[in-house]
Formats: structure tokens, sequence, C-alpha cells
């Protein structure tokens, strides 16, 4: 079974020639809609369809995208509301640096306080605006954590663990 990462979502079509507008949920713009960049358009009706990118701009708060199998308005109108996505096995390894990661490697991993207490798991990443909001799903309920260096302290991939401070009165 093939893992599948969201990229986009293709909420209008631009103009008369195909061209789309994509509301993006990917840190690499640049990378995913590149020319020849091979996206799958997840739509609710039918099944997958591959689109390679010829061109990207932004305007406003969008992304624009033509794809090379879409011709004019009529086609691109179908992929309203489809999910743009890539494979998981195409993610290129130098895309980050030291200290980085992507989220589908955070969620899920547990959340432990400074004495190694579970403290819950992460279950969501909100971006809302001037940092990142983790979600954890804790006994008690969701806690919502701020992703910011007093409070995420270290995140340890190799064992799955984060290590986090909950501010006062945030619990």
């Amino acid at each position: 079974m093939t893992d599948w990462l969201n990229v986009g979502k293709i909420v209008n079509t631009h103009g008369i020639r195909g061209e789309v507008r994509v509301i993006s949920r990917t840190d690499f713009p640049e990378r995913r809609y590149r020319t020849g960049a091979v996206l799958t358009a997840f739509g609710s009706s039918g099944a997958p369809v591959s689109l390679t990118v010829t061109s990207w701009r932004q305007h406003k708060n969008f992304d624009l995208l033509t794809f090379e199998e879409i011709s004019g308005v009529t086609e691109a109108e179908a992929l309203k509301e489809s999910l743009l996505k890539i494979e998981k096995t195409a993610l290129e390894e130098d895309e980050l640096d030291d200290g980085e990661f992507y989220y589908h490697e955070i969620i899920g991993m547990e959340a432990v306080d400074e004495a190694g207490h579970s403290v819950g798991t992460v279950k969501e990443i909100l971006q809302p605006g001037a940092n990142d909001v983790w979600v954890l799903d804790t006994d008690k309920g969701e806690l919502l954590l701020p992703y910011i260096e007093d409070v995420v302290l270290r995140v340890n991939q190799r064992e799955g663990v984060i290590t986090v401070r909950i501010p006062e009165g945030l619990e």
C-alpha cells in the first residue's frame, strides 16, 4: 500500500486555459510544484489522476498551477476540491536541515515531561499563525502545546519521543 502526503487542495480554476487555484499544504512549494513534478489528484469521483506540472506561480494566498494533462477550463473544473498528493517515497533526503522534520514524522510520537513521565501522544499539528501548535492526546483530553523552544525541548526521532515542558496553567 502506498503512503501519500497531502501537498495542497485545488479550490477553483483560474482563467480559461486550465490553470487551477491551490491552497498549499507544503513547506516546499518550489520543489513540489516545479516544472515536471508529478502530483496525484484525489477527487470525490473516480480513481486518482497523475498530473505533471507545466507551470507554477503564486498569486495572493494561492498557488496557481497548470498541468500537461489539462488543456482548458472544462477539464480543470473537474479537479475542483481534489487533494494533491505525493508518494511518501518521493521525499528528497536533502530537503531538511539538521533538527528539522516532517509533520508526518512527529504525529504519533509520545510526548514526555522532563522527568520522563508520559504526557500524551501527538495527534495533530495546527498552523494558526506565529508558531505551530502541537495537539496532544492525553488522559485528560486534548492539550495544545505551542511549538516554541521553551515548550518543546527535544525531538528524538530515533526513539520516537518528544521532551516537553508544559507551561504553568496550560494543563
